[in-house]
């Protein structure tokens, strides 16, 4: 089957992270740059467990000319995740060189482990995909959206995180439309949410403070100036992205609803000479 009828594409960044990036790169900003750092600690296992999720699940799609397009929708969101995971691996190489320590991951792959060996279903590890994807495009269109979220940072950060933020905007709906399509259940699917919410909550924020602390920035009274500014700021996170997280939690809610795709056409155009798509 042809990738054609896929509205996306899977492109590789022109950014060179193996040299370097400075270690306050985001405006200087202690707690901003930590942060930012421990999102990028979750991704390389984290996507390959989203990639694994829609293998495990998709050739339970029905042999129907309806599906046509999910399906490739499904080949092209695995070829984004993979790029995503490859070039934030480069990215934590990096981090690792500064010496902050990734915890997460070893969390992370904790929980996946603990799945596998307990033998949960697919489509439990699809809905915890598709609610991850929410968090990630919700994240993704303020990062889009609001100048500020990442106006001061080092300009090829800026452009790596942005990239992210466009292609998470993409491919939103992809594993919640399989979720669907594959008829999960709506309590599992919310509760799931739940629990990834909490989740992703408690973990972003030890892995910051963990981040923190080896940088040396802990206890420093403008590193929580950063942190009070980052979440309660004007187009603080709290205030932007709160209510787009909670509507997951309604019986009528998808992912196309939420956003709007002009953020990342737009970013994507203007950036075009920074990308080159690969299929």
């Amino acid at each position: 089957m042809s990738n054609d009828i896929s509205a996306l594409t899977v492109r590789k960044l022109t950014v060179d992270l193996a040299s370097g990036f400075e270690r306050h790169w985001h405006s200087g900003d202690a707690y901003r740059t930590m942060y930012y750092n421990a999102l990028s600690m979750s991704f390389p296992v984290g996507e390959q467990s989203f990639i694994d999720s829609v293998r495990d699940t998709m050739d339970r799609l029905p042999d129907d000319a309806r599906y046509d397009k999910l399906r490739a929708d499904i080949a092209q969101f695995i070829g984004q995740e993979a790029t995503h995971r490859h070039l934030h691996s480069q990215y934590n190489a990096q981090l690792t060189k500064q010496g902050l320590v990734n915890h997460w991951e070893n969390w992370a792959t904790t929980r996946i482990q603990w799945a596998r060996r307990r033998k949960l279903s697919p489509m439990y590890m699809l809905a915890v995909t598709a609610a991850y994807e929410h968090c990630t495009a919700v994240f993704g269109d303020g990062a889009l959206r609001y100048d500020r979220w990442l106006a001061k940072a080092e300009p090829k950060m800026r452009l790596m995180w942005r990239w992210h933020a466009a292609e998470e905007t993409e491919h939103k709906a992809v594993a919640f439309d399989l979720y669907r399509a594959l008829g999960g259940s709506e309590l599992q699917r919310i509760l799931t949410y739940v629990y990834v919410l909490f989740m992703f909550a408690l973990e972003s924020h030890a892995q910051t403070i963990n981040n923190l602390w080896h940088d040396g920035t802990l206890f420093k009274l403008r590193t929580w100036w950063g942190f009070t500014t980052m979440f309660f700021g004007r187009d603080g996170v709290v205030w932007r992205s709160t209510l787009p997280m909670l509507k997951y939690l309604s019986p009528s809610f998808h992912p196309n609803r939420h956003g709007d795709p002009k953020l990342a056409e737009n970013w994507l155009e203007a950036h075009n000479a920074s990308w080159r798509a690969v299929r």
